[in-house]
């Protein structure tokens, strides 16, 4: 048996019934190459590939793409939305106090939707949002050292 070959990007745009556009394809190839990126970074990292986009463009097809399941909008209270890249498999974030920096951490413990609610009132739980917060290492040191 062989392996399905990897669609690419334009062909993921039409099977979420999106229609293909060379900002589209730019816009959802910079957030899959990016780290948690904000607005600005994916609008900068388009117009590298494509030439001149206006914001309002990016904010369209950045929901589009965020309600077709292919990019991750994730909104850390006290910071702009950023997104990313990595979809459908219900990771959480860990988000720095002091710089913003945020990295991916796999579920808590067990499968999706990797926490039970004590009580779900009946809804039928598919996505737990979990963000941990604190300091990452970099700001960590910082503090140590401005504390002694």
């Amino acid at each position: 048996m062989t392996a399905s070959p990897t669609p690419t990007t334009a062909e993921e745009l039409r099977g979420a019934g999106l229609r293909v556009t060379a900002a589209r394809v730019a816009l959802l190839e910079t957030v899959r190459h990016g780290d948690h990126l904000d607005v600005e970074a994916i609008a900068s990292g388009v117009r590298d590939r494509v030439g001149h986009i206006s914001l309002q463009a990016v904010y369209e097809a950045l929901h589009a793409l965020s309600t077709a399941g292919l990019v991750r909008r994730i909104e850390p209270p006290g910071s702009p939305a950023r997104f990313e890249g990595r979809v459908g498999d219900n990771h959480h974030h860990l988000v720095c106090r002091s710089c913003g920096a945020v990295v991916d951490v796999d579920c808590a413990v067990g499968h999706a939707p990797c926490l039970t609610a004590s009580d779900d009132r009946g809804f039928a739980v598919d996505e737990a949002e979990v963000i941990y917060w604190g300091l990452c290492p970099s700001c960590s040191t910082e503090a140590r050292s401005s504390a002694q």
